[in-house]
């Protein structure tokens, strides 16, 4: 089997298993040096990921892996979170999280700039329509994009982490006086 199949065939198996424990596929990827490659698997659901969503999936793709064969080498096997700054790897992740912060980085230099940052405004036409930093409202194929993230901003995490801290306490505060009420 061909390294591109090997790769569509993990795809494959590490859908099947995500939608067997209800739980989105969010990348599979083959990495690493040839003669021991690390099958990465990255899966999500509302609210995260645990690490029991993340030994299930591991230990059916696993299995199949196991059973079929078809990796012809040692390989190592990692099933995680995406993380704060997830990968995006499809039209739909571009939908999904249009308004957010990102990094984006093209295969090919638009207007002599390759790498991109700011807020992704949405999508058209296979086209990624990107609110950028330095050059403004910039159109990014998608076929050109060679990585793309999630950019978390510390600043705002900080300050709505405040606000619901703040929250929190004016919420225990009412609770208490009601109790001695």
């Amino acid at each position: 089997m061909d390294s591109r199949s090997v790769a569509e065939r993990v795809r494959e198996i590490a859908e099947q298993a995500a939608i067997d424990h209800g739980v989105e596929l969010v990348h599979a990827e083959i990495a690493g040096a040839e003669g021991h490659p690390t099958v990465r698997v990255f899966i999500d659901k509302p609210g995260g990921v645990t690490h029991d969503d993340c030994a299930a999936v591991s230990l059916q793709i696993d299995t199949v892996l196991d059973v079929e064969d078809f990796i012809h080498s040692a390989y190592t096997l990692e099933v995680s979170s995406p993380g704060l700054e997830r990968g995006l790897y499809r039209v739909e992740d571009y939908e999904r999280f249009a308004g957010h912060q990102a990094r984006i980085k093209t295969r090919t230099p638009l207007n002599g700039q390759r790498n991109f940052r700011g807020r992704i405004v949405g999508v058209t036409d296979a086209e990624v329509i990107f609110e950028d930093r330095t050059s403004g409202r910039v159109r990014l194929s998608i076929d050109e994009v060679a990585k793309a993230n999630l950019e978390i901003d510390a600043e705002e995490e900080l300050r709505q982490g405040r606000e619901k801290e703040a929250l929190d306490r004016h919420l225990m505060r009412a609770g208490s006086k009601r109790k001695r009420d």
